[in-house]
């Protein structure tokens, strides 16, 4: 066509010299023009003489400060439409920092946030700046614009040169990383980060240091979540060379493996890593974790079946299956998990979400269908949910029927023993959705009973097989979701104390949301605390009530007029639950919702309000009645000589240093329902696993957090505050009665 072909090395001769001449055209063109010539006076060094040079050239002879700066822009030899793209705002604030702001209405000002400040503007020699947006004004007086121009990186992207050497640097240092091991003072500034939580975001040069020693940490189980936060997953070379270091690397404990199923976590072989511990888990540890194990499959990377390896599939999903098709339990309630995340009043649930949750249960089912009593299984569960459909329905109606309580549990006991409900008899006996472990073959409709509650829960009793009964409670219309979180964290501590030989005598009952807004609850037999203290029978107190249910027979040792065993499991108890919905934050807690059973088994109930949120003022840390105190003696050993209020102590500081030392795990699992949309943690978002992070007091030693327990109980059993919302809590009650 004519055209010129390219020489490079003629080309750049040109190019550089049409730059130069473009340089000097912009340079003589900028130069601020004098309005005469310009005498210098010069003084010559050896005669003192002074002689004049004039200046003829019209411009000054100093240019220094200017600089300048060339764009070239893209040149197409064919039609470009161009289009806007919308960038979120920048995470800087255009407020002024605080200092600037008038003092005397600074701290009334709902505006005044702690954001990073707007840039900072230095004009060049010779220009003033006479406004931070508006503009400025040369040397001459004249104006010149301010053109703020948006950077969508600002904020938000490293400093590139900083990447850009990082990514070098790492990439060229793999040979000499092998062998390099830390002096003494890196070994300490190494182990200081590999106690950070998993809440705890990694500088930069803690970063750089974890990756430069990676080799020798590898010996490290703690190492692996830290060095999964310092690599750039983003550069290929150092994800291979982070991948290949997994095989290597010391066999990692479960909250560790949990933590890199989370959603900080992307890269699928990290993921499979972290599965292939899970694997070593058994049944019995796999259920304490498998309600954040379903919610960690909204982050699984998409996972192709056609790439499986040979050994098998190794996505969350497909273990998931895989051990809940071969395990009764496990199968019952990952089915219902599901259940629950594919229920259609789920408003939290998004479409994408929800496609994977009805995927894993679909795969689950085909499963199921390759095992020896799959299809006896799967009938299970259809029954199962035929169950839970009837439950429901006779729950509304009596909810939304007119009568009075007594009428509305004739109506319960009218509607089970209904053949059409088919709830006369089951045949072959039913496993209970809330336990597996449990076969029912009737109900005892004449058992049947309604809750004075607002929304009216069921009781329902079971006749189970062999011999003995069961009771559950039904509700609908409430969220059960928190309450099931609660207990299953409760479950967990209860095995995590168990294993440092510390039985506390906990009651972590079952509890199953079966949808959003119903489910049931296992029946313990018990009496709250309130009830305790109205009984005259009791004279009034707890301990009057283990007195009459637990006398001391002939020749047994008591404390305090009962059986040594029963006292000693309502001090545990008691310590347990102390500890326990502390470290939640468990709130709205009364003597209602404190239950004591015949046994000294003491637990606590109703979990509506977690993490430090409570609807009354003046709500206690930790409850601790007066009551609860002079049920184990008192505090005053003078008086009391056997009085169980320092043993009591000890199991509380025991219980409480032995679960900071499992904090990662308890975190990790928070961490992984924050998205499951369940109240409690949709209302303080990212910030729901620091409200129990700050409870373990892990930027402090043991000795001084045990310190802070101690004090936080004597300032509980002395306040005020909790007396008062009892005393109101009952007139309420009361009044609604």
């Amino acid at each position: 066509m004519g055209e010129i072909a390219e020489n490079k090395w003629l080309d750049q001769m040109v190019f550089r010299q049409i730059e130069k001449m473009e340089r000097q055209s912009v340079r003589e063109g900028s130069r601020p023009k004098t309005s005469a010539p310009t005498s210098v006076a010069k003084t010559d060094d050896n005669d003192g003489a002074q002689t004049g040079e004039t200046k003829t050239d019209g411009y000054a002879d100093e240019d220094e400060g200017e600089y300048y700066l060339y764009l070239e822009f893209p040149r197409f030899d064919h039609p470009i439409v161009f289009t806007d793209h919308e960038y979120p705002a920048p995470p800087i604030s255009s407020l002024l920092p605080t200092t600037q702001q008038n003092p005397s209405t600074a701290p009334n000002n709902t505006n005044n946030i702690n954001l990073k400040p707007p840039p900072e503007l230095h004009p060049g020699p010779g220009l003033h700046s006479t406004d931070q947006y508006g503009g400025g004004s040369d040397a001459e007086g004249g104006t010149w614009p301010l053109l703020p121009i948006y950077d969508p990186e600002v904020g938000y992207g490293d400093n590139p040169a900083e990447t850009k050497h990082r990514r070098l640097i790492r990439g060229q240092r793999n040979a000499l990383d092998r062998d390099l091991k830390p002096n003494p003072k890196m070994r300490d500034y190494l182990n200081r980060v590999m106690e950070y939580g998993p809440t705890v975001e990694l500088g930069e040069k803690e970063r750089d240091e974890v990756w430069r020693f990676r080799h020798h940490l590898a010996r490290d189980k703690r190492a692996l979540t830290k060095l999964v936060k310092s690599v750039n997953w983003n550069e290929p070379a150092e994800s291979r060379q982070a991948i290949a270091l997994l095989p290597k690397w010391v066999e990692i404990d479960v909250d560790d493996a949990l933590e890199l199923l989370g959603p900080g976590v992307a890269n699928p072989a990290v993921r499979a890593y972290a599965v292939d511990r899970l694997r070593k888990a058994d049944d019995e540890e796999l259920l304490l974790y498998l309600l954040q194990l379903v919610q960690a499959l909204k982050f699984e990377p998409k996972h192709d079946k056609d790439d499986s390896s040979e050994d098998g599939d190794s996505s969350l999903a497909g273990f998931l299956v895989e051990r809940a098709a071969a395990n009764l339990k496990l199968g019952n309630f990952l089915h219902w998990y599901l259940m629950v995340e594919l229920d259609d009043d789920n408003p939290s649930q998004s479409e994408h979400n929800r496609q994977i949750f009805a995927r894993v249960s679909y795969d689950f089912m085909r499963q199921l269908e390759t095992t020896s009593d799959g299809k006896a299984r799967r009938k299970v569960l259809l029954r199962q949910g035929e169950m839970i459909t009837v439950l429901t329905k006779i729950s509304k109606d009596i909810r939304s029927g007119r009568g009075d309580r007594l009428k509305k549990i004739a109506d319960l006991k009218k509607a089970l023993a209904d053949p059409k409900n088919e709830m006369i008899w089951f045949e072959p006996a039913l496993p209970l959705p809330l336990d597996p472990g449990v076969r029912v073959v009737s109900v005892v409709a004449e058992e049947g009973n309604v809750f004075k509650s607002t929304l009216l829960p069921l009781y329902v009793k079971f006749r189970v097989q062999g011999g003995g009964e069961y009771g559950m409670i039904f509700k609908t219309g409430d969220d059960l979701r928190q309450d099931q979180l609660v207990v299953q964290i409760l479950a967990l501590m209860d095995r995590l104390l168990r294993k440092e030989n510390l039985d506390l005598k906990l009651t972590p009952y079952r509890i199953l949301a079966t949808a959003t807004l119903a489910g049931c609850v296992q029946f313990i037999p018990s009496t709250p605390i309130s009830g305790i203290l109205g009984a005259a029978k009791y004279k009034g107190s707890i301990l009057g009530y283990l007195r009459f249910h637990n006398p001391p027979g002939p020749g047994e040792s008591s404390v305090l007029g009962v059986r040594k065993e029963v006292m000693e499991t309502y001090v545990k108890s008691v310590a347990g639950y102390c500890v326990i919905t502390y470290l939640l934050g468990v709130g709205d807690r009364h003597l209602d919702n404190l239950m004591l059973a015949p046994d000294g088994h003491f637990f606590h109930i109703d979990f509506g309000y977690i993490l430090g949120r409570d609807p009354k003022p003046m709500a206690p840390l930790m409850k601790l009645s007066r009551e609860m105190v002079e049920g184990m003696g008192g505090t005053d050993l003078g008086l009391v000589p056997e009085s169980q209020f320092e043993v009591f102590r000890q199991y509380c500081f025991t219980a409480y240093t032995t679960l900071r030392r499992s904090s990662s795990l308890i975190l990790n699992l928070f961490g992984m329902m924050v998205d499951a949309g369940i109240p409690g943690l949709v209302v303080l978002g990212g910030d729901a696993v620091e409200k129990v992070e700050e409870r373990f007091k892990l930027g402090v030693g043991e000795v001084e957090a045990v310190g802070m327990f101690g004090a936080l109980i004597e300032r509980e059993m002395g306040a005020w505050g909790p007396v008062l919302i009892d005393k109101l809590h009952g007139l309420t009650q009361g009044w609604r009665a």
